[in-house]
């Protein structure tokens, strides 16, 4: 495993964070993992503190950060934001629900160092969209953003929560990312939780997430542009499992490691659950977390002086999701943990435990 040094102690190496600069957002999505509303919240991270924590990371390590939410770009300082990251050699993106996008935004977001925004779209069509994100007129903003980002030279990729309320429309979703010009298409499976809990008769079954994933793994390979599976980590077994020869089920793999097809893009590939491994996420009142899903904090920035390196350190959630020996049921056993290692997120909120087994996953190990 790749790995970052500090006093002699070898630690996976921070890949990517997500920094959550606010949980205000307009709009009343049914999957909103933080339960945002459009209002303002107490206590959230000043700009001051938000560059002590990209300070203390850019000392140990160069990791992507995803400026998140909420929506970011309800918070007037995000460029500042953005520009301080840019100027640690931080590479910086940026997650959107489109709506407030425009030609000047999206200048802005380029002259502050964001290399890519993502942009959320629920459903082919404006009413699939709409009913997704619970505002009239979101579907028709989101467009009008990316053609303001297509327009000025921002890259960026299209991100689709499934649920059994739009996976049929999958093919849909992805030719709509191709013909929008999109630089990728990035499928989440639903996670329930925060506001999501309210969709939990809508997630995928188990055999229905299998299936899934095989559909995606298809759209892959003859792809035109990147596809990269998210909140889904037996994915790499499954595409591992349809193409006889690739990479060998037990390599370790991390963000940003690309297993190409025959033109040149297909899936980009990592470990199916970077969560404690390479990836860490950072609430808007400084809580970190393996990821944005499990909630449950690993440390508190504002009472450990904002030495984000010492809780990725440290943190007994992180040792503990790092260390195969710790994992109960299927992943336990799987041969395919190193490269999947199941949601910790879901094995949480459905058996009890961040360290049993993935619930959705129908593999049995050595089968």
């Amino acid at each position: 495993m790749n790995t970052a040094k500090k006093s002699g102690i070898s630690l996976p190496r921070l890949r990517l964070v997500a920094m959550e600069i606010t949980r205000t957002c307009p709009l009343s999505c049914r999957h909103c993992r933080g339960d945002s509303r459009n209002r303002d919240y107490p206590d959230e991270l000043a700009f001051d503190e938000i560059k002590k924590i990209l300070d203390n990371i850019a000392v140990f390590s160069s990791p992507i950060i995803i400026i998140t939410g909420g929506e970011p770009l309800t918070r007037p300082d995000v460029f500042d934001i953005a520009r301080y990251s840019t100027s640690l050699g931080l590479r910086t993106v940026l997650a959107t629900c489109g709506r407030l996008l425009n030609h000047d935004t999206v200048r802005k977001l380029i002259e502050s160092g964001v290399r890519r925004i993502s942009i959320s779209i629920d459903g082919a069509s404006a009413a699939a969209h709409d009913s997704f994100r619970g505002d009239p007129g979101a579907f028709d903003a989101a467009l009008k953003g990316i053609d303001a980002a297509r327009s000025e030279g921002l890259e960026f990729q299209i991100n689709s929560t499934l649920t059994t309320l739009n996976i049929g429309e999958l093919d849909e979703l992805h030719s709509l990312s191709v013909s929008l010009g999109a630089a990728g298409f990035h499928p989440f499976l639903l996670v329930p939780m925060g506001r999501g809990q309210g969709l939990s008769d809508f997630a995928l079954s188990p055999d229905a997430y299998e299936s899934a994933l095989k559909k995606i793994a298809g759209l892959a390979a003859r792809s035109p542009i990147e596809i990269k599976p998210t909140c889904s980590p037996h994915y790499s077994r499954v595409y591992r499992q349809m193409r006889p020869g690739s990479t060998g089920k037990n390599t370790p793999l991390h963000a940003g490691f690309r297993l190409s097809d025959h033109n040149g893009h297909g899936p980009v590939m990592t470990r199916g659950c970077l969560g404690g491994q390479g990836f860490a996420f950072v609430s808007h009142i400084g809580k970190v977390q393996i990821c944005g899903f499990l909630d449950l904090e690993a440390g508190d920035l504002r009472r450990d002086s904002y030495d984000f390196w010492k809780i990725w350190e440290t943190a007994p959630l992180f040792l503990d999701v790092r260390a195969r020996e710790n994992f109960t049921g299927k992943c336990g056993s799987c041969e395919f943990w190193n490269v999947c290692g199941g949601c910790r997120a879901r094995a949480f909120y459905q058996k009890g435990s961040y360290l049993e087994d993935e619930p959705n996953c129908i593999y049995i190990p050595g089968g």
